[in-house]
């Protein structure tokens, strides 16, 4: 990555228009988040894999994030930019001396904040470019004027996210599916001497079944909803004197944590659930998993059931959004109907009760992450979109 990012610092600023077909782009992509999450994940995989192939992308950050910080760790160049609202007049004219002086052929917007700033961007790049990463509708006043007017091109990462984008009066021409990427070369199937040195860092007895989820502590991903599921479960297995120990695994911070704590002493699981926080690489947890959760009420795909997929393990996900995109049931996991504790827990079960089928679960589901999510093929679909929306407007139109 070091040669890749030395290329990106000394490419040519202002050089002539891009020829879109071939010639090297010039990108910036805007993330103004504090926080540092899925959706940060993607933009830092992205610029990597542009780089990779020769382009130069840049992106434009809020100095005091994470986003900033690992990105400059990892020797990308960072432009900065506080926004502090949708409103922040202030923050668009700073936005567009970065453009002006930049001269970028095609600016990104990243997040729902970085979308507001997307109309103080028109003139002063070639092609500006959104994704949406949500499935549930936009802002109603705001998104046709955003979606159908001041960008040039709009990015869904999943079926589920394009849907609640058409329902909100997007035309469907406008919309093009480029699902979240992972690296399948880091988020990888462990070897056994990798996976006993997980489960041992955890503190995960051989004859224990880990499961595991990471997510920020929110309501919309529905950790309380797994935490009864394992309640009842943890009552069957009383009831019946019989199932395997368990123990369920949660990373992530969020406002959620106290009440989460508190919520598992109630249902008498302090012993068997482990609150971790935070955790800087996930993959670190996965390896020392046996079936991996995410019930998220709502998700536009989810990098984190991506990242365990990859790891190659069985997903037991909600019924919802971009997650149906990944989760073929009985092939690659299985399916609940979000915020239904009693299916999460009866698929649960399934796989806690069948080696083999996990197994073979988890084997299908990083085939399917290799062939459809893989971080390179997310990058050269987002290319293809920036050079079609380059084409369109014929790379002409950049502010003088």
């Amino acid at each position: 990555m070091d040669d890749a990012q030395a290329h990106n610092e000394s490419k040519p600023r202002g050089a002539n228009p891009v020829n879109a077909s071939a010639t090297a782009i010039r990108i910036a992509g805007v993330d103004p988040e504090l926080g540092f999450g899925g959706g940060e994940a993607q933009v830092m995989g992205l610029t990597a894999e542009l780089v990779r192939m020769g382009h130069r992308a840049e992106l434009i950050c809020d100095p005091a994030g994470k986003l900033w910080e690992r990105a400059r760790r990892a020797g990308f160049v960072c432009h900065p930019l506080r926004i502090h609202n949708s409103i922040d007049l202030s923050a668009g004219i700073r936005l567009r001396n970065i453009l002006k002086h930049q001269r970028y052929d095609v600016v990104h917007f990243h997040t729902a904040r970085a979308h507001a700033m997307a109309p103080y961007g028109r003139g002063y790049a070639h092609a500006l470019v959104v994704t949406r990463r949500m499935d549930y509708r936009p802002n109603r006043l705001f998104a046709p004027y955003l979606f159908n007017q001041a960008v040039d091109g709009v990015a869904a990462i999943s079926r589920g996210v394009a849907d609640a984008l058409a329902a909100s009066g997007v035309p469907r021409e406008r919309i093009t599916i480029i699902p979240s990427g992972v690296d399948c070369d880091h988020f990888r199937p462990p070897s056994a001497a990798e996976r006993a040195d997980a489960r041992a860092a955890f503190g995960i007895p051989d004859d224990t079944l880990a499961i595991g989820t990471v997510g920020v502590l929110e309501s919309r991903k529905g950790h309380r909803y797994l935490l009864q599921a394992l309640a009842g479960l943890a009552s069957e297995n009383r009831a019946a004197s019989a199932g395997a120990k368990t123990v369920c695994l949660i990373a992530g911070d969020g406002s959620l944590h106290a009440e989460l704590e508190r919520e598992a002493a109630e249902l008498g699981l302090s012993e068997s659930v482990r609150l971790l926080g935070r955790i800087e690489d996930s993959r670190s947890l996965l390896w020392a998993l046996d079936i991996f959760a995410f019930p998220s009420l709502h998700e536009g795909l989810g990098v984190a059931m991506l990242e365990a997929a990859a790891c190659g393990l069985a997903c037991v996900a909600s019924d919802t959004g971009g997650l149906r995109d990944l989760v073929v049931p009985g092939q690659t996991g299985l399916l609940a109907a979000a915020g239904n504790p009693a299916e999460l827990a009866a698929a649960i079960r399934v796989l806690a009760g069948d080696l083999r089928e996990r197994e073979a679960m988890g084997a299908q589901a990083r085939a399917r992450v290799a062939s459809k999510f893989d971080m390179a093929k997310m990058a050269e679909r987002t290319l293809e979109l920036y050079r079609a929306c380059l084409e369109k407007r014929g790379a002409k139109g950049l502010i003088q």
